[in-house]
């Protein structure tokens, strides 16, 4: 009987982490493509110089300006905020994995995903660390 409820368990969290990745990619690629017509619009007559590698500026390389400017609907920030978003999505099954794992009690596994979320958290977090 609890073998039962516990594989139950397991099959609806496996369900609820593929539905997870699925909405976040989908998502998040719905987004860039939004923000991608909205540069098109709004950068429709200029000419791009392909000679010259020019990288997304300062401002659109931090999470708080780029939702600031996203919410305002600049065309960059709202493909940026995309991209967030992709990057997001698998941090966030790490994160719902080690709360079935706690649910679950199974120490082993809510140590290894304790360590990859670290890991993955100094990974994301590590330009704002001063060591």
């Amino acid at each position: 009987m609890w073998k039962q409820r516990v594989e139950m368990g397991d099959r609806q969290m496996q369900n609820f982490l593929g539905t997870l990745l699925r909405i976040g990619v989908l998502t998040s690629a719905f987004i860039v493509v939004v923000g991608a017509v909205m540069y098109f619009i709004q950068h429709h007559g200029e000419t791009m110089d392909y000679t010259v590698f020019k990288s997304e500026p300062a401002r659109l390389r931090q999470v708080h300006t780029i939702l600031i400017e996203a919410l305002q609907l600049r065309s960059r920030a709202v493909i940026q905020f995309g991209l967030l978003l992709l990057i997001a999505t698998p941090v966030a099954r790490v994160f719902f994995s080690l709360i079935g794992f706690i649910l679950e009690r199974d120490k082993i596994y809510i140590v290894i995903t304790t360590i990859v979320l670290f890991i993955l958290c100094l990974g994301l977090f590590s330009s704002y660390l001063t060591f």
